[in-house]
């Protein structure tokens, strides 16, 4: 009878180990997935710069959304880095604030023909692009790493070995901005 205690012991222990080093393991590829985050953000705040010199230009009576954009660059500047659940939300949100900014620059710059025209603003425009696309990828990976996470975290016992990993609370998703998320009008797009 000794025996069959020591081996179900043995058996929950190790099981206890293996969720422990899943939760460890799901927590450092959240990380990994931020730093990606944060190395294909910083290649947008490195192009903003560029951008916002050429739409000066043109745009001289934007001023005040293109100091909008650079401060809002400023902000998500100086939050790369955190790891601070709270300060990840907070980084997110002023992303999404950015990525709005650039829209809407975006979009008053279709109304200026020289503007649009422009070769350096065009190489600028599609550069930007790959970037929100890399931008998109690496959310979604860091979003897939989080849920991961989560559901290690959230599921019996994982509610029990996440405070033994060093889990505390949960990071938040990288959602999209409201403004990407809402239906597609194909006649913006004729």
């Amino acid at each position: 009878m000794n025996l069959v205690v020591l081996i179900a012991i043995g058996v929950v222990v190790v099981a206890l180990y293996v969720w422990y080093a899943t939760i460890v393991t799901r927590r450092n590829k959240v990380a990994e997935a931020l730093s990606g985050i944060d190395v294909q953000l910083s290649q947008r705040h490195e192009l903003i710069p560029n951008i916002l010199a050429i739409a000066k230009r043109f745009l001289a009576h934007e001023q005040g959304l293109l100091a909008d954009i650079a401060r809002l660059r400023t902000t998500g500047q100086e939050r790369i880095g955190a790891t601070d659940p709270a300060a990840i939300a907070e980084k997110f949100a002023a992303e999404n604030q950015l990525s709005a900014g650039l829209g809407r620059l975006f979009a008053v710059a279709e109304g200026y023909p020289e503007l649009k025209s422009d070769a350096v603003m065009v190489r600028a425009q599609a550069t930007y692009q790959e970037v929100e696309t890399n931008v998109a990828a690496a959310r979604r990976f860091y979003n897939a790493s989080v849920t991961d996470l989560r559901n290690a975290c959230q599921i019996f016992p994982g509610q029990l070995v996440a405070a033994l990993a060093g889990v505390g609370q949960l990071p938040p998703f990288f959602e999209a901005p409201a403004e990407h998320r809402g239906a597609v009008n194909a006649a913006d797009h004729l």
